[in-house]
C-alpha cells in the first residue's frame, strides 16, 4: 500500500501525544536570510528520526518491541533506533553502510546497539531481498514505514504552534519519510502550506527520478550523507502525490551553508540537516518560510574542513 491512510487531524494529534513524553519541542529561530529554522538538530539523538522510531515502536506494542528493533541506515535512523531501543529497554541491531561517519557508528554502539557494517552494494542487496525477514527482531523501515511517517508528522503541530502563519516549508529529502510526514501533517491541519523537497546536486535522486519516470543511476557525491537513500518505488509514488515542488542545491552552496550556520547562527548542522537552509539562502526565503534543520550529527573533521574552506 502506497497511500498514507487515515492521517486526519485527530489521528495526527493522537500519535503526537503518544510520543511527546520522549521528545523535545524543538525551537524555531530566525534564519540568516529571513524566515525561520526548525532546529531538529537539537532533537533527541540529534535528528528528527526519533519521532518516527518512537511512533513505530510504541504503536507496535511492548510485547512485539521486546523482540528487539532492527533497521538499516546511513546514520541518523540508526542512532534514532538505538536511542529508542535504549529508552524502551529492548535490544537493537542496525545495518549500516561501511562508509557511514564514525561519529554515527560509534554513537550507535555507545547507545548499546549492535552496528552491522556492509559495503553499499551489499546493503542494497540486503534491502532488496528483505534480509530482515529471517531475523528475530522487528524491522522498522527507516522511511517507508507508515508508523514512522506518522511520527514524523508530529513536527507539524509544533511548527503551527510557533508560527501559525507559516506559508512554506523546506525539507531535505533522502528516503522521503520526513517530507511525507510533513506533507500529510499539513494536509490535515493547514492544507494551503506549500511543502518543498530539497536535494543536493551531488545526489539529486528524486528530481531525476521524476524527470525520467523511474530510478536513475546515481552514486552519492555529497556531504549530505543522510540523503543518500536508494530509490524506493513505494516512496516514488508517495512523493509523486504529496510533493509538488523540488529544489536542487549546488553542493558548493551546501558546504558554505554548514559553515555559515556554525559561524553566523551558532548552530551545528550536518550536511543533510543544512540542505533546507541552503535552499532558503539560495532564494527560497520569505517571512513565513520554515526550513527544517533536520540533523546535527556532523563529523568534527568534516566540520573543521568546511569552516576553513
Amino acid at each position: 500500500m502506497t497511500a498514507i491512510e487515515g492521517v486526519d487531524a485527530a489521528a495526527l494529534h493522537e500519535v503526537a501525544e503518544l510520543i511527546a513524553p520522549y521528545l523535545r519541542h524543538t525551537p524555531l529561530i530566525a534564519a540568516p536570510a529571513g524566515g525561520y529554522l526548525k532546529l531538529e538538530s537539537l532533537q533527541r539523538a540529534g535528528s528528527f528520526k526519533v519521532r518516527g522510531f518512537f511512533a513505530a515502536a510504541l504503536l507496535m506494542g511492548r510485547e512485539q518491541a521486546a523482540r528487539g528493533l532492527l533497521t538499516v541506515s546511513a546514520g541518523n535512523a540508526a542512532l534514532a533506533c538505538a536511542y529508542v531501543a535504549r529508552a524502551l529497554g529492548v535490544p537493537c541491531r542496525v545495518v549500516m553502510v561501511d562508509t557511514a561517519p564514525a561519529l554515527k557508528v560509534n554513537g550507535v554502539r555507545d547507545l548499546g546497539a549492535e552496528a552491522v557494517l556492509m559495503p553499499r552494494e551489499q546493503m542494497l542487496e540486503w534491502i532488496a531481498a528483505h534480509g530482515w525477514e529471517k531475523d528475530r527482531e522487528v524491522f522498522i523501515h527507516p522511511f517507508a514505514s507508515e508508523a514512522v511517517i506518522r511520527g514524523h508528522a508530529s513536527i507539524v503541530p509544533e511548527i503551527l504552534a510557533d508560527l501559525p502563519d507559516v506559508e512554506r516549508v523546506l525539507v531535505a529529502v533522502g528516503g522521503g519519510g520526513l517530507i511525507c510526514g510533513v506533507a500529510v501533517g499539513f494536509a490535515a491541519l493547514k492544507p494551503d502550506v506549500q511543502v518543498i523537497g530539497v536535494q543536493s546536486d551531488g545526489y539529486p535522486l528524486w528530481e531525476q527520478a521524476f524527470a525520467i519516470g523511474g530510478p536513475p543511476s546515481l552514486t552519492p557525491r555529497t556531504i549530505a550523507d543522510g540523503t543518500s537513500a536508494p530509490f524506493d518505488p513505494v516512496m516514488f509514488e508517495r512523493l509523486g502525490s504529496l510533493v509538488r515542488d523540488w529544489v536542487v542545491v549546488p553542493e558548493t552552496t551546501l558546504r558554505k551553508t554548514v559553515a555559515r550556520l556554525a559561524t553566523d547562527v551558532k548552530v551545528v548542522a550536518e550536511g543533510a540537516g543544512s540542505l533546507a537552509c541552503a535552499a532558503m539562502l539560495d532564494g527560497r526565503s520569505s517571512p513565513n518560510t520554515v526550513a527544517i534543520l533536520s540533523g546535527g550529527n556532523i563529523d568534527a573533521t568534516l566540520l573543521a574542513t568546511l569552516l576553513t574552506e
